[in-house]
């Protein structure tokens, strides 16, 4: 089977039904007001349906005492409806408290799934489909008001119905009551063993299906222009199938499950409906029983019928419910993996320096440290430009200054702060980065060049759009700022989806400025022209340009040569050309092959 997500992984901590009711829990009881007045009335409810087997007693023994009781029989009448109705209209004040709590708490868990998935690490981000997160998460929204629902709504009144017309029956007939009481609970502990034991392994399977159908589905559209430009559609297709194939018959396993437990259950309500009546008759033929006592088994057994039905179905629904949330539960016990220490302070930005001492780092899926006790000073105010081989260390360079990874030894300073010592959010907006490829949100343009700063005003985004050289492409559009850009910009050119990063970095106004290649996409023209606009950018501000053409790293302060996580050359351009080393050789590499593209 194809490896679409980090299902492995995840089905390595598999959270137990208890851990999962106790992170619903915790949403509770941030409203227990709400949740004790939900359950009161209920209660007072449920006392008046187990009136209703009384009130059809009496009024049967009232109507054939004849009709010269009629006073006597619309008393009863007057009661079996009023039990009726006030159980009704009790019971709809008690979803009206109901309804809020659920919609509030089902908003909080989408909020804080969502909140904790972003804590969490580049790494993971990396190794998992972002459409299968998207699907965990709103499928635990749903999977909540499933469980709630049949918790507070509909299981918790069922046994308490259940025991308490039971326990009527069993203080008038001992017989009667001990056959109905064992009845229900070996109805309800089946239940509960065949969604634990027969229903749940085949449920989690079909479920972890549906997530990957999400990330598999995800993935080939947001690359639909590569399969395009492929002719792969029919690929794609066979790829998709092959997915929703292994979900078809997971998820048929599981509804044969269902069946078979609902096959069960039903035959076990025809053996209380035969037990019940059939007790009940053989007492009647004895002249033990008036026909009252008979309307009151028929009527408890309707009442029992349809809650042991509903109490069926909700433990099956309780247990998928549990599935689809147990996703968010686990992201909620999953420690970040890059963590603020505790009450980390903001970064205070300053000027910019940035040190590195004796820094060991390795990437989780890497047998060997890229970087081992590497140790770099930039200035700040300096241009500095990253060259070397891929793999060579450069990018990691930029991803370990942003702390979006942690160190196995060592420390990086900004400006004197130890990074991994303060609030990773406010160190983040401190450096403003460029990257090769930018990916913008499916929003205006007004609403991309503000990420960076969103109290900006219509000035500020278009004086940004301006240093950036992008007002003329933008406002040549019919919706100018207001247009909207695709899915990751796909609307724009790449040259314009970069100097609308450009513009981003420009309102950013950050102390250091990395660009990545920031002007790969950029024809001559527009490339000489954002030139001019970094230049003005990168002045004050210390720059780290992973750069490639020699245009954009020429006039660098310092150049470093990467190769195999170390520095092995640094200087000015020209004093590294004539020194004749690893700079030099790229350099003649780039110059015979009539690009610049090569460094």
């Amino acid at each position: 089977m194809e490896q679409y997500d980090d299902d492995e992984a995840t089905r390595k901590r598999v959270l137990s039904n208890r851990q999962v009711l106790g992170f619903i829990a915790g949403f509770w009881r941030r409203r227990r007001l709400m949740l004790a007045a939900t359950v009161v009335l209920y209660l007072i409810a449920i006392g008046f349906e187990l009136m209703a087997p009384r009130a059809a007693e009496g009024l049967i023994d009232a109507a054939l005492r004849g009709p010269a009781h009629a006073d006597g029989a619309w008393r009863a009448w007057s009661l079996f409806v009023g039990v009726y109705l006030a159980f009704y209209v009790i019971r709809n004040v008690a979803i009206r408290v109901w309804n809020p709590l659920s919609a509030h708490t089902m908003q909080e868990m989408t909020d804080e799934g969502f909140a904790r998935v972003q804590a969490f690490s580049a790494d993971w981000h990396g190794s998992t489909f972002a459409g299968a997160t998207v699907r965990r998460l709103s499928r635990a929204m749903w999977g909540y008001d499933v469980v709630a629902d049949s918790l507070i709504i509909w299981i918790g009144p069922a046994l308490i119905v259940l025991a308490g017309l039971s326990t009527q029956m069993m203080l008038r007939w001992p017989t009667v009551g001990i056959f109905s009481l064992g009845m229900v609970a070996f109805y309800v502990a089946s239940n509960i063993l065949f969604s634990t034991y027969y229903v749940r392994q085949a449920n989690r399977r079909s479920v972890a299906l549906d997530s990957r159908i999400g990330g598999a589905l995800a993935d080939a559209l947001s690359s639909n222009p590569t399969v395009k430009s492929f002719g792969a559609e029919r690929r794609e297709e066979s790829r998709i199938g092959r997915v929703t194939t292994d979900w078809r018959d997971a998820t048929i396993r599981t509804w044969n499950r269902y069946a078979d437990s609902w096959l069960f259950h039903n035959l076990m309500l025809v053996a209380l409906q035969a037990g019940l009546t059939g007790l009940l008759l053989q007492r009647w033929t004895r002249g033990q029983a008036s026909a009252g006592d008979v309307a009151f088994v028929i009527t408890s057994f309707l009442v029992m019928s349809g809650y042991l039905r509903n109490i069926g179905e909700n433990i099956r629904m309780l247990q998928r419910g549990l599935a689809d949330v147990e996703d968010v539960a686990r992201f909620a016990l999953t420690s970040p993996q890059v963590a603020d220490a505790l009450d980390a302070p903001p970064f205070a930005g300053g000027a910019g320096e940035i040190v590195f001492e004796a820094v060991t780092f390795r990437y989780a899926a890497a047998g060997t440290p890229i970087y081992r006790v590497f140790s770099l000073r930039i200035a700040p105010g300096e241009r500095v430009a990253l060259v070397g081989a891929t793999g060579s260390g450069k990018s990691t360079f930029v991803k370990l200054i942003q702390r979006l990874y942690d160190l196995e030894g060592g420390r990086i300073l900004i400006d004197g702060q130890d990074i991994a010592l303060v609030d990773q959010r406010s160190l983040r907006r401190a450096i403003a980065v460029v990257p090769q490829d930018p990916a913008l949100f499916h929003r205006t343009i007004a609403e991309n060049i503000a990420y960076a700063r969103p109290d900006s005003t219509a000035d500020d985004i278009s004086r940004a759009a301006r240093r950036a050289r992008a007002e003329d492409f933008i406002e040549a559009l019919p919706l100018g700022y207001a247009t909207l850009v695709g899915e990751r910009g796909v609307k724009l050119s790449g040259g314009e989806r970069q100097r609308v990063a450009i513009a981003r970095a420009f309102l950013a106004d950050a102390p250091i400025l990395v660009l990545d290649e920031a002007t790969s996409s950029l024809d001559v023209e527009t490339e000489a022209k954002v030139q001019a606009a970094t230049e003005a950018l990168m002045t004050g501000r210390t720059t780290i340009v992973i750069a490639h053409r020699l245009s954009t790293i020429r006039h660098a302060d310092r150049i470093l040569v990467f190769e195999g996580g170390r520095v092995i050359e640094e200087g000015r351009h020209a004093d590294l050309i004539a020194r004749g080393g690893a700079y030099a050789r790229l350099h003649a590499v780039a110059s015979e092959g009539g690009a610049e593209a090569a460094l």
